[in-house]
């Protein structure tokens, strides 16, 4: 195919850009129908067992050498700091018999590590975050203790935000419908329609959100943080057992831990530790007491952000079935993004969404809005009207974003500009698996599943994540890196978010300079063993040749682990 031949680097839109060419560098065009992937439903079938290539044990010592020295020469500078420089540690040393801001040891992490390459991390931006975002420049002083801005931008392919859809957009479908509520409803007082507290909009928008989902009802959030920050206090108690993927999310913690329910974790998407755990905790029962619980909960993420990979949704509707618990899902990455609709693990997994009891998701995402909501039989959802305090002592979500999340649906489902949504969802399945088969052929370690649109590839030692970053933004590419405590201590990784807005083109873009960046830093260390050489060929291709063979190889099955 001529449009997928050795094609070089496409042109960067400079910062300064017209406003005809606005709406493409915010949405890109589909340049041909090739590149484009209808995700079929997996008709109830459970996931296959991952294979996770491991690094060479080389890898893995370096890794630690990095942080043990890291470690010893931050002990050495706050020996001789707090003996010889004491003025420029006032955060950790007495004064005036006043204890000091931190404890030295505890704030050791952040203080000698962190703080070194807090250059990678938050960088401001402004305006839409689409197919290209645009970064406020800044420079560093004293090893990032403070940063200056010299007032220039810089514009970069956008893979670090979770527009998946590509609904950020400041025009549109989804802008004419904010705008219009806007002059209808005003604010405060003002407008024809004003209201406070309630609206007939946030009703609308939680009966389209519990159609959306398949689920009876739901109620709709201004923080998806907060929303499972405040779940699991109405909806639990201390009688109450809760059985947690390890790799949950910190909102999903922190409402366990306010809830006041047991907690047991389980391995990570491991079905048999899971069934043995119920079968252990039924049989024991409260501590102390020994009586049934009066609830078991497992809590899952339907789609795992750090990691990619997905629930075994199909196993645990059994399991939930068999030993007669609640099931909970948190859809913060799925809803939207998977499934052959866009609605979801259920949608993805071909269940009825009956048997799920609590499907829990974000606006934020998918939707290009704000907010979460929580999706559930009607009597679960009234109960959470009476007495959840993110309702009773939060701000309603505003008008505006209602709008955004009602339009962004009825695009989804065909209502609005019949066929885009379809478009949008086999875009982004393109996209994820052509970048995916695509890194692991070029000799990266990729976790996940083919249809994520999470893709975390290995860094591995400290110091290459900062470098990753850096040399990224030099190409004026924006990605996301993430380290310990967010990910295991030895696992560091960047974390790219795919999104619908992309071109080939520009994932094309991206491999070539991924690729060049990734022989700099010596991060090809893949064995093949999870995906690169399923086919029969050497791990690792030459990046002309997994830019032509690759987007018409990512179609078939046969290259992943399903």
């Amino acid at each position: 195919m001529a449009s997928v031949s050795n094609t070089k680097v496409p042109f960067i839109p400079p910062p300064e850009i017209s406003v005809e060419d606005k709406k493409d560098n915010e949405f890109g065009q589909l340049t041909s129908k090739e590149f484009l992937y209808e995700v079929r439903s997996r008709q109830k079938k459970p996931l296959r067992d991952p294979i996770l290539d491991a690094p060479p044990y080389y890898v893995s010592v370096i890794t630690y050498l990095n942080y043990l020295i890291l470690i010893i020469l931050g002990h050495i500078h706050d020996f001789l700091g707090l003996t010889f420089r004491k003025d420029r540690h006032p955060d950790i040393i007495e004064k005036d018999g006043l204890a000091p801001w931190y404890s030295k040891f505890e704030s050791f992490f952040v203080r000698r590590m962190k703080k070194r390459i807090d250059d990678c991390f938050s960088r401001p931006t402004t305006g839409v975050p689409g197919r290209f975002i645009t970064c406020i420049d800044r420079i560093s002083h004293d090893l990032n203790e403070y940063f200056t801005y010299p007032g220039t931008t810089t514009m970069c392919l956008n893979l670090s935000s979770y527009n998946y859809l590509g609904f950020a957009q400041s025009e549109g479908q989804c802008t004419d419908a904010a705008l219009k509520v806007v002059d209808e409803y005003g604010i405060a007082s003002r407008g024809p329609r004003a209201q406070i507290g309630t609206t007939d909009l946030h009703v609308l928008a939680e009966r389209y959100i519990a159609n959306f989902v398949g689920k009876p009802d739901a109620m709709v959030f201004s923080m998806g943080y907060g929303t499972n920050a405040n779940f699991f206090n109405s909806f639990l108690d201390e009688k109450c057992l809760v059985i947690s993927d390890e790799l949950n999310h910190t909102s999903i913690r922190t409402g366990l831990r306010l809830s006041g329910a047991a907690v047991r974790i389980f391995k990570h998407n491991d079905m048999d530790a899971l069934e043995k755990l119920i079968r252990d905790q039924i049989v024991q029962g409260q501590p102390k007491t020994h009586r049934p619980w009066k609830k078991i909960l497992i809590c899952v993420e339907g789609l795992f952000s750090m990691e990619g990979t997905m629930c075994n949704l199909p196993r645990l509707v059994e399991l939930k079935k068999k030993y007669k618990c609640y099931l909970f899902i948190d859809e913060a990455h799925s809803i939207g993004a998977m499934g052959p609709e866009g609605r979801g693990v259920c949608d993805y997994f071909g269940i009825d969404p009956s048997e799920v009891d609590i499907l829990m998701g974000t606006l934020t995402k998918s939707f290009g809005a704000a907010g979460g909501y929580v999706a559930a039989d009607k009597d679960i959802i009234e109960r959470l009207r009476i007495d959840l305090t993110t309702s009773n002592y939060g701000e309603s979500i505003p008008i505006p974003v209602l709008a955004q999340i009602v339009s962004s649906m009825r695009t989804i489902v065909g209502e609005l500009k019949p066929g885009e949504g379809k478009e949008r969802l086999q875009r982004i399945a393109f996209n994820s698996r052509y970048l995916r088969l695509a890194l692991q052929r070029l000799g990266f370690i990729v976790y996940g599943i083919a249809d994520s649109p999470v893709i975390p590839m290995l860094l591995y030692a400290p110091s290459k994540m900062p470098a990753f970053s850096r040399m990224m933004l030099q190409r004026k590419i924006a990605v996301v890196v993430v380290a310990y405590p967010a990910t295991p201590l030895i696992e560091s990784r960047v974390r790219f978010c795919v999104s619908a807005s992309l071109t080939k083109e520009d994932i094309d873009y991206l491999l070539r300079h991924v690729n060049e960046v990734g022989e700099k830093l010596f991060l090809k260390v893949s064995t093949g063993r999870a995906g690169g050489s399923l086919d029969g060929r050497p791990p690792r291709w030459d990046i002309d040749e997994v830019i032509r063979r690759t987007p018409t190889d990512c179609k078939d099955d046969k290259y992943f682990l399903i």
